[in-house]
Formats: C-alpha cells, structure tokens, sequence
C-alpha cells in the first residue's frame, strides 16, 4: 500500500510519524513522510521517502518563543506581541497553498493519509477531495474531552475546549473556504476536526490512557466500534542509539545516578548562565548532571567536575540509569522519562510544555516551572520534592502501567494496516454513494 503521513512541526513533533513510517516500510509499504524543510534530512533517515512542505522549523521556533515568553511576563506589551504574532504565525499561514499542492501530488495514488495537528485542516481537504481514507496521530489529547483540563469540572473543560476549537476555526476559516474553493468543495461549516470525524476518521492517540485517568472511559464508545476510532496506543519513539551513549553510560558507571537535564530543540538565551544554575543546584544537593545540549551551544561554558555536556542520546537507554529527569516538555522526552520510572521536572516554555508539567503535577510523578522563572533557588527545591521517595515510588508504578515502545510501535501499524483495507472506511455516505 502506499501511505502519505504528513506533519509539520519540530522534531519532536515528527519523531511519531517517523517511527511508524519505519515500520510500515519494514513491513513492505511504499511510505511518504512530508515534513518542514529543515526534518527531511532526519525524516528520510527512518526509512520513508521524505518531502518537504512549509516554512522551515528553525524560522518559527525563536519569534514563537520569544512570544509565548513576552505573553507570560509581560502581557501589556500588545504592540510587540501583535509584531512576533506576525513573525512566526505569517509564514506557516504563507505556505499553506503551496503545503496544499505537495500533499495533492504526493496523495496521488495513495491507500491512506495520515495527519497531525499542524496543517491538519489542509491534509483532511486534500483526503476529501481525493475520496482517501484520513487518519490522525495525536500525542495528546487534541479532541473535546473532559479530561485535558483537570482544574475544571468536565462539562466546563469541554465546554471550553469546544470555544477554543470555535475560535481556531473562524480564525482559519478564510484560508480554509480558499483551498476547498480551489478544490471544488463546498465552503465549511465548522471545525475542520468535526469533518474529520464525520468521515468517520480513525484517530489515533499516541499515548498512554493511564496518564488522563477517565479519558478511557469518556471515548469508550468511540473505541466501542471496529476499527476502533480513538485507539490508545503509547507514545512512539525511535529509541535510535547514539554516538555519545557508551561515553554517557561509561561517566555514569563512574559515580552515583545522576540528573538529567534536557532543552530538545528549545534556544538558550544564555548556557552560561543555564549551566552555573544547574551545577550550583545539584552541587547544593550533592548530586551529579548529565546536560543533552539539544540546539543549545554549550561548547563555551564553565567545566564542573560534577557535570558532563552531552549531545544527542537514546534516552530509552540513559534515562533509567538517571536519579530524575529534567527537561523543557516535549511530548516525546515526557514520555521517555514517565517509561524511564524516574520521577520528573519541566521547566517549560510554550503552552504545550506547561500542560505536561500540570500533567505531571496531576500524576504527583514529578513537578514543572517556566524556565525563565527558575533560579538557582527554585531548582534545589524541586529537585528536593521529586527525589522525595514517595515522587519515586508514583513515578515506578506508572512506569510499569505504560505501553512498551515496540508494542506501541506494532499496534499503531497493524491499526493503520487494518484500517486502511477496510471497506468504505474514510468517507461521508455521498462519497460512498
């Protein structure tokens, strides 16, 4: 069968298709994977055929950031914030008749279509108009659901998410009514995500149930029907090894677990400062650090003999040998790191990130804080609080509820091998005739 899985987003948003792309190519099928410019490169490293579509990552990533970090300290400054708006918001929106154009020539022929949150309208107006099945993979839980928001009664939590999907769409609708225009479809009426359902689009959730206590139970009728449409899978990592792990695992074998600290693909503003931080803490505690630079330039910074800067590594062969871990909030790290039964910290940024952490607090497996609100203060207090060994016993217990990463891996391709052949599947009754 020939499958298109289509997301744009960093790596860490891409990895999940990339792993599923190298099993549906292990297993025979011709795969496509169409992410931003600057992912083809790691894209086609697992396997797929890579394109690319939309602006590159790397010219979003720091006004999006720079946004969120002015939003959060100083919301006042409207003018500035309306400039970064634009900055990172423009070119995504620029790219979108172009991003409409790849996916329309490389769904040609295809069996399936798979999609995530970023573009996600484009690619189910491209399945529409070409009358192929559309499935999504979802690291979280994207749909209205009472769950996300567990400071909120559920009825309260749907409700909002129901506005915040409202607002979404009359945001996009224009650029929404122009593709399906160019396609011949009829204008919208609402939420691209209420289409994808009603074609009645298997969505699946790259994670695990056990993390959202009750989301089971509130999408079991969803699941009740075959195929399941909101199939709970585990979060799919490539667990790839890496270059620096024997060295890693060498320094670790030398003294006692130490704690990881992580910041993906996350700019530094300054790693002097990050790292003094980050040695004062752990020295204050009488603990060991192991830093994943990720994008960050760590190649200036004060040597401490109770730290050790490391590039890129298999966190699913570091993280347990680790005390905890400390990241920026990633989907992917998070998930590493609750499998890893090490409780947990995020010193988060964007909006996303701030979720897991309440995710975490919720879980009482760990603990989060914005990042450029930490100090070196703050750090020894939260590193105290998750080390306590009732955070390490919460976190062990989880760790042993969650799905493998090769049974997640399996059970999302047998979904999409099953779901793609079966009748009808992905299409409205006028399509079906």
């Amino acid at each position: 069968m020939k499958i298109v899985l289509a997301n744009w987003g960093s790596r860490g948003e891409v990895e999940p298709f990339a792993v599923l792309g190298r099993e549906l190519v292990r297993r025979g099928h011709d795969v496509h994977l169409v992410v931003a410019p600057d992912l083809v490169e790691f894209a086609s490293s697992a396997g797929p055929t890579a394109v690319d579509y939309g602006p590159t990552v790397q010219a979003i990533i720091e006004p999006h950031q720079e946004y969120f970090a002015l939003l959060f300290s100083k919301p006042w400054r409207l003018k500035e914030l309306g400039r970064l708006v634009h900055e990172f918001a423009d070119p995504i929106d620029e790219g979108r008749e172009a991003a409409g154009k790849t996916l329309m020539a490389v769904a040609d022929g295809a069996d399936l279509l798979v999609t995530g949150m970023n573009y996600e309208g484009i690619v189910a107006n491209v399945a529409e108009y070409c009358h192929i099945p559309l499935a999504t993979l979802q690291h979280f839980p994207l749909r209205v659901n009472g769950r996300l928001l567990p400071v909120l009664p559920p009825p309260f939590g749907r409700a909002v998410m129901r506005i915040s999907e409202w607002l979404t769409w009359r945001g996009h609708r224009a650029n929404d009514d122009a593709q399906r225009r160019d396609l011949g479809l009829p204008k919208s009426t609402g939420h691209w995500t209420r289409r994808i359902a009603e074609r009645g689009s298997m969505e699946i959730q790259a994670y695990d149930a056990v993390c959202f206590p009750g989301l089971a139970d509130e999408w079991s009728s969803w699941n009740a029907q075959s195929p399941p449409r909101r199939p709970f899978v585990g979060a799919l990592t490539l667990e790839m090894p890496a270059d620096d792990d024997t060295d890693v695992k060498s320094w670790i074998a030398e003294g006692t677990p130490p704690i990881f600290f992580g910041f993906g693909s996350m700019p530094m503003e300054s790693a002097n400062d990050t790292i003094a931080m980050i040695a004062g803490a752990c020295a204050t505690l009488g603990e060991r650090a192991l830093i994943g630079a990720g994008v960050a330039d760590f190649s200036g910074v004060p040597q401490f003999g109770h730290v050790k800067v490391v590039g890129t590594i298999n966190y699913a062969e570091v993280f347990p040998a680790c005390r905890a871990i400390v990241h920026h909030g990633g989907s992917g790290t998070t998930n590493a790191g609750l499998r890893s039964g090490r409780p947990t910290m995020i010193l988060w940024r964007l909006p996303d990130q701030l979720f897991w952490a309440g995710r975490l607090k919720r879980l009482k497996v760990g603990t989060g804080r914005r990042f450029l609100a930490a100090t070196e203060k703050s750090l020894v207090a939260d590193l105290r609080k998750i080390l306590a060994p009732d955070y390490v016993g919460r976190a062990r217990r989880l760790a042993a509820k969650m799905t493998k990463p090769a049974d997640s891996v399996a059970a999302t391709a047998d979904l999409v091998e099953a779901y793609a052949r079966a009748p009808f599947v992905g299409r409205t009754q006028a399509e079906r005739g």
